[in-house]
């Protein structure tokens, strides 16, 4: 009776955190008829460019788990806060070129008199929270900091680049979500008018208006929201207006860094993922070599790298990817940013750089 209990309490209590609105919800109806015309999805489900493995571990199944989870790691979190600015996001002149970063993958952007946000998380709450802790400090930005945006680019349904309580609290200050294929179904799940959802395949392209464009581009990575994968589309992102900007979103390194490069030359800043990689995710993210030779393939004029210093979600030392850009990127020909959380940057300037605070 007593095993009967606990089993029920157990099937109940998962089946309420299952059905938190915050899982989204699998695309249906037109929206999955869609996706079943897209050439990226063939048997039930989206593909890489080439064959992506997820993991290339030896260690499978609950021993692979228990290393993750419990093996020795070095730094893993910095001891002490981490140094930011709180720069007020609702008092910048619109017609300022910028970019500020909120800490790992997400950033706001003011380009060509648009603003543009990029994966916010800026909540700490259930289920978010019971997934992924902040570092000290860096939990300094909000969504009531953010100001009304007219694109909110959403790169893929990952917990740590798309958040519920984040979206659902600036859902009337956003213009357009622009987001993949199937991610826009999460979004009208939670509220958004279908008008306002942007949902692109690779190589479809938004026009803002006739000096802005929103490209939708390959990235080499996966989904998966709850327990099926890959039933919604992942991507990188070209925002081309007076300011060329790249956004890598997250993925291994392929062949469509370089044909990026080439479609689209003379990037001004290349937003690039850095961090949370270990030799068993090398398909499915940047490692540091890698990291370096998709920004060669693109051959941006300036670099900023993200996916660091907010979550450690792997198993190297939190300030490595910073360490390790820095060193990679002396005498190379573009410009490296790697500014505090919060810490305003101009896009005009091409040659002020960051300097080293961690």
């Amino acid at each position: 009776m007593i095993f009967l209990i606990i089993l029920a309490v157990l099937t109940g209590t998962t089946a309420a955190v299952l059905n938190h609105p915050s899982f989204g919800r699998a695309p249906r109806g037109e929206r999955l008829e869609r996706i079943g015309r897209s050439p990226n999805y063939r048997d039930g489900k989206f593909h890489n460019i080439h064959p992506t493995p997820i993991t290339t571990a030896e260690k499978g199944g609950l021993s692979g788990i228990w290393h993750f989870l419990f093996g020795k790691r070095r730094d893993l979190k910095p001891e002490n806060d981490l140094p930011t600015v709180k720069t007020d996001l609702h008092g910048l002149d619109r017609n300022e070129e910028t970019v500020v970063w909120f800490g790992h993958s997400s950033y706001f952007i003011q380009s060509g008199g648009k603003r543009f946000l990029v994966d916010p998380v800026l909540t700490n709450r259930p289920p978010m929270s019971l997934m992924f802790r902040p570092f000290k400090g860096t939990d300094v930005y909000t969504p009531d900091n953010i100001p009304d945006v007219d694109f909110l680019i959403v790169t893929h349904e990952h917990w740590d680049h798309l958040d519920y309580n984040t979206v659902k609290r600036l859902k009337n200050r956003v213009g357009k979500v622009v987001c993949p294929l199937g991610v826009g179904e999460h979004f009208e799940y939670w509220g958004f008018p279908p008008e306002r959802i942007a949902e692109m395949d690779w190589y479809d392209t938004l026009y803002a208006d006739d000096r802005l464009a929103i490209h939708c581009l390959p990235a080499r990575h996966y989904s998966n929201r709850i327990l099926k994968r890959d039933r919604t589309l992942w991507a990188s992102f070209m925002i081309d207006g007076p300011q060329r900007i790249y956004l890598s979103g997250d993925g291994g390194y392929d062949t469509h860094f370089a044909e990026i490069g080439e479609k689209f030359p003379g990037i001004d800043l290349a937003v690039m993922e850095n961090g949370q990689y270990d030799r068993d995710w090398r398909y499915i993210h940047l490692m540091p070599d890698e990291l370096v030779r998709a920004i060669d393939d693109l051959k941006p004029r300036t670099v900023l790298t993200v996916h660091n210093s907010k979550y450690a979600l792997c198993k190297h030392p939190w300030h490595e990817p910073l360490d390790n850009i820095r060193k990679a990127s002396a005498g190379r020909p573009y410009r490296l940013l790697t500014p505090r959380i919060g810490e305003k940057t101009s896009l005009r300037d091409t040659v002020a750089t960051s300097g080293k605070w961690w």
